[in-house]
């Protein structure tokens, strides 16, 4: 029987720098990991990341702070390969990248489409291939993406449209990586209270945002806490390793599928 708990386990996420991806490479810490390797992706962003390290650090583990702009496949090889270089194999692997543009699609160009799918749907595929080629056996996969994949709106045609790959992604990953025990899932937050949901959102959208979700009037801001959902990305990366080929909203019911 393969051995499903945190404890002595080697992790990496994509994006762990600070937000949602900070937080859960401090909770895996503090769950008993061996080793947690952040990647985070520009000089801006090198602060958090040691300050992640220092936390991780704290908490017992193993870390190390891997710098890279993942838009090309190759730069996803060096970091799989930096990573087990430095901390080993990775036992969990966690994609946390993502970039949101709220625009009306007619007035979307085509650098911007670019960019958009580089980062939400190329980063997301090769980041599935390489932790296909790199994460041990009975290993767990998780991804990013986000509650508008159960939403009818406007303006995110570009975000939500290229987050949405991921699903199919996700599933024919599941599939082939399955011989294997690898466990691959897709998690979908609600709008969340963290410097990555503001710049793109009016004032007259995030008071909606803030009021969207069924449990809103529960929460402190109204908005998904990145604390809440921690938990359901720890589970799924220990005793919730049954749960594969999935996407799972986490959102105090915001969207539904």
């Amino acid at each position: 029987m393969a051995d499903h708990s945190i404890k002595g386990k080697v992790v990496l996420i994509a994006g762990g720098a600070k937000n949602l991806g900070g937080l859960i490479a401090r909770d895996l810490a503090a769950q008993g990991a061996k080793a947690v390797a952040i990647h985070y992706n520009s000089a801006s962003s090198k602060t958090e990341a040691d300050a992640t390290v220092a936390a991780i650090r704290s908490a017992g583990a193993e870390a190390v702070a891997l710098q890279g702009n993942l838009i090309s496949a190759g730069a996803v090889e060096t970091l799989f390969a930096d990573a087990v270089a430095a901390v080993g194999k990775p036992d969990i692997a966690i994609n946390t990248v993502g970039k949101v543009l709220k625009k009306s699609f007619t007035d979307i160009s085509e650098a911007e489409y670019d960019e958009m799918a580089a980062v939400n749907s190329k980063v997301a595929f090769f980041f599935l291939k390489e932790a296909g080629k790199h994460v041990n056996d009975s290993g767990k996969i998780v991804t990013l993406v986000t509650s508008l994949l159960g939403a009818f709106t406007p303006f995110y045609a570009a975000y939500a449209g290229t987050k949405a790959p991921v699903e199919h992604f996700t599933r024919a990953a599941a599939k082939e990586y399955g011989a294997r025990g690898i466990s691959v899932t897709a998690v979908g937050p609600g709008p969340m209270d963290t410097p990555f949901f503001y710049p793109a959102e009016g004032e007259d959208a995030v008071a909606y945002h803030k009021t969207a979700a069924a449990l809103s009037s529960f929460s402190k801001t109204g908005l998904t806490d990145i604390n809440d959902v921690v938990p359901f990305i720890r589970h799924l990366v220990s005793d919730g390793w049954w749960i594969t080929g999935q996407t799972i909203l986490i959102n105090g019911g915001y969207t539904t599928k």
